[in-house]
């Protein structure tokens, strides 16, 4: 192993002390350096890492029948992703690619991304189309080769190798597996093993399967025997197993359609919502905590801050106000800066403050990282270059991954107020409805016209108590209501 990990894309070398943090996976290893995820592949016994998304498992092979060529692979584009969708290709068979171009954009469980080329060349073959789902990491999804005369050789290639690598399974049959018999099609519906199942699956009572396997079958409801026989190694079952079975269920009980409805296809982001909010409502103890507060003096302060920033392009929103008091608010009250680990809380000491934005593509929810360290100005700028790229389909993994709270503001839509759902395995989100004229008292003139918005924290009850989620509500209440205090 070298004593350097070292970043093609940016020229980052990481200090061989962070090598203790790495994760290792079947066919990569992860680490996070600088609030960037960067991907390293073993070859020669060095390591190489590139930032997302431009790594890949692309590897050059030499054969006496064919040319010099790289199998490009479907990459992990972040760290929760089985598998994902080829939206579109942005090459086409026999064009030149540049290391960088964009290749294709791929679905994954977070978003839409860009998946840029990783080696230069010519691509002489697309194996896996647009608009293929549920495609596996580490399947062949195309070739490229070094030279134009070249192109030819892989007109007609046809991928015979396995989509992924097989993880070993917990552990082995005590019988031998016998070879697996040539077996019809099973049913849509997974209503029992096919009579055809290979051998092992009969020889043990014990039934294999991924944690990710087993976790969405609780999930789903799906019995894992109800299943079959899995695709991985000595018949485990893998999430694209569960995949089909439920599919297989709802196109069994499926209606027939007509002119009264249209069924719309799931995309990927949003299975992976529905799933992350139904475990959320349905394991994390939610409370709810409501106050009314002026945003008199913050709309002043924002007005006076925009017409200073009109040279320079900035113009601040209460969003960007409402972002920066809720990064200093958790610093005050670290408690609700927190996670819930299983066995123990974890307490951050940045606030990563997550915003969903509603874009072409769905609900997407990038991260300002390090909130609190930043002006109200970055802060802007930030998200504005979040919304563009989260309309453009061009965020990276790292941008979506993580988070320590949430704000979520429906203002625009003039909504009163807004309860949310908290985000696993954060411990508080924020939802703020639209600021709105009220009628209040006033020492002077006994009433006064104030505008007024409702903020509405979630909290997680195993981390944050009502006490401390009262807490943080009055530090957020005077940085809101006293916006000059964000300056000190």
């Amino acid at each position: 192993m070298s004593k350097v990990l070292r970043s093609i894309s940016c020229n980052t070398r990481i200090p061989v002390k962070l090598q203790k943090n790495i994760v290792r996976n079947l066919s990569y290893v992860c680490v996070k350096y600088e609030k960037q995820i960067l991907k390293n592949f073993h070859e020669n016994d060095s390591f190489y890492c590139r930032k997302l998304p431009i790594y890949t498992l692309s590897k050059r092979f030499y054969s006496d029948d064919l040319p010099s060529h790289y199998k490009v692979m479907l990459p992990a584009l972040s760290p929760t992703m089985d598998m994902g969708t080829i939206v579109s290709w942005a090459k086409k068979e026999g064009d030149k690619l540049n290391e960088g171009d964009l290749l294709a954009e791929i679905e994954t469980d977070k978003a839409t991304m860009g998946f840029e080329t990783p080696e230069e060349g010519y691509l002489a073959k697309i194996l896996v189309p647009a608009g293929t789902r549920e495609v596996p990491i580490g399947k062949l999804v195309c070739i490229i080769v070094e030279e134009e005369k070249d192109l030819a050789a892989f007109k007609n290639f046809v991928d015979d190798s396995p989509p992924t690598k097989a993880a070993p399974p917990p552990a082995a049959p005590s019988a031998q597996p016998s070879p697996t018999p040539s077996q019809p099609k099973p049913p849509p519906a997974p209503i029992a093993t096919p009579s055809s199942a290979p051998s092992f699956a009969k020889s043990s009572e014990r039934l294999f399967a991924s944690p990710l396997a087993k976790r969405l079958a609780a999930e789903q409801g799906l019995d894992l025997k109800s299943v079959g026989v899995g695709s991985g190694l000595f018949g485990s079952i893998k999430a694209k197993d569960l995949n089909k079975a439920s599919r297989g269920v709802a196109e069994a009980s499926k209606a027939v359609k007509g002119d009264g409805f249209e069924d719309r296809p799931i995309s990927t982001v949003q299975s992976e919502i529905a799933r992350a909010v139904l475990q959320s409502k349905q394991t994390i103890p939610h409370y709810y905590l409501t106050v009314d507060l002026s945003m008199d003096e913050i709309l002043k302060l924002k007005q006076k801050m925009n017409k200073s920033l009109e040279k320079e392009g900035v113009e601040l929103t209460v969003s960007d106000f409402i972002i920066k008091a809720t990064a200093l608010a958790s610093l005050k009250v670290p408690e609700a800066n927190s996670a819930w680990m299983d066995t123990f809380i974890r307490q951050y000491n940045a606030v990563d403050v997550r915003v969903p934005i509603s874009s072409k593509k769905g609900l997407i929810s990038p991260i300002v990282f390090d909130a609190d360290k930043k002006g109200l100005a970055q802060i802007n700028k930030e998200v504005n270059n979040l919304i563009a790229k989260a309309e453009e389909g061009s965020l990276q993994s790292f941008e979506l991954d993580g988070g320590t709270i949430t704000v979520s503001y429906l203002g625009m839509f003039n909504i009163k107020s807004l309860s949310t759902i908290i985000v696993p395995p954060q411990a508080c989100t924020l939802g703020i409805g639209s600021i709105q004229k009220r009628l209040v008292p006033d020492a002077s003139n006994g009433t006064k016209v104030s505008e007024i918005a409702q903020f509405t924290l979630s909290c997680d009850h195993r981390v944050v108590d009502g006490a401390v989620g009262a807490q943080w509500l009055i530090a957020f209440k005077k940085l809101i209501e006293e916006p000059h205090n964000m300056l000190l």
